[in-house]
């Protein structure tokens, strides 16, 4: 009972903290857009406009420390930007965790990141692209523009939450993309923040996330792959890195 007790004010506070920050933070966030635009190129904004909800995620990060700690571990090497991020999928936070890369990027989102009040516009605004409602033309044209113009992207292949702490099998859009844009892709891994907020609670718990961001993939070593077997062996890479990093590695 007393934990439980614990749980809901932990939750009390980090909600609290968390309204009142965005509030102050996107009013000051869609302001200073609103001026960068009068004296900046529409190019130039967006890059501040990202880099800004990247700093928005950080925040959000921060609030709930120390009770929730965040570990972020760099492996990667080789590779040069745009990158195409390929990342395991386990809560709701993990969009927010993704204010640890360094990099001017957009996400690849489901549905329901765009019917988040508030936060939905600003995805939108910033060209986080829904893959669930643009023609697969549509969507492959408009990535391929973003990563033409050095915007990196973000995809969660399995397309939803795991249930059960295995990851699922991966969808071929990313990999699509990789195969016709020659970029340079990225795994990228997520442990810990199942636990953090299981999938069908909205209830932080305490704990620890960790993130590793592994080795660069160039074209030069998945040129001669099809977006299957490409998926297949990212899936692998990640998959071997979570097992590694569950045992403690």
């Amino acid at each position: 009972m007393l934990e439980r007790l614990k749980l809901y004010l932990f939750n009390l506070y980090f909600y609290t903290i968390f309204f009142v920050v965005s509030a102050f933070v996107i009013t000051v966030l869609t302001l200073s857009v609103a001026c960068m635009r009068l004296f900046l190129s529409h190019r130039r904004t967006m890059k501040r406009f990202r880099r800004a909800v990247v700093w928005y995620g950080r925040i959000v990060m921060a609030i709930p420390f120390p009770f929730i700690r965040v570990h972020y571990e760099d492996q990667g090497e080789g590779g040069g930007e745009p990158y195409i991020f390929v990342c395991n999928h386990r809560s709701t936070t993990d969009p927010f965790l993704m204010g640890v890369l360094p990099h001017e990027f957009v996400q690849i989102v489901n549905i329901w990141p765009f019917r988040i009040p508030v936060l939905g516009i600003y995805a939108r605004y910033s060209g986080y692209l829904n893959i669930r409602m643009m023609p697969p033309e549509q969507f492959m044209r408009k990535a391929l523009e973003l990563l033409h113009d050095g915007v990196s992207m973000v995809f969660f292949p399995e397309g939803t939450r795991s249930t059960n702490g295995e990851m699922g099998s991966f969808h071929g859009a990313a990999f699509r993309v990789a195969l016709e844009s020659k970029a340079t892709v990225v795994p990228f891994c997520i442990s810990g923040s199942d636990d953090i907020m299981p999938k069908g609670s909205a209830l932080l718990r305490p704990g620890t996330i960790r993130i590793r961001r592994l080795s660069a993939i160039p074209w030069d070593e998945y040129k001669d792959l099809t977006a299957f077997a490409f998926k297949n062996r990212v899936w692998k890479i990640i998959d071997q890195e979570l097992s590694a990093m569950k045992s403690g590695a």
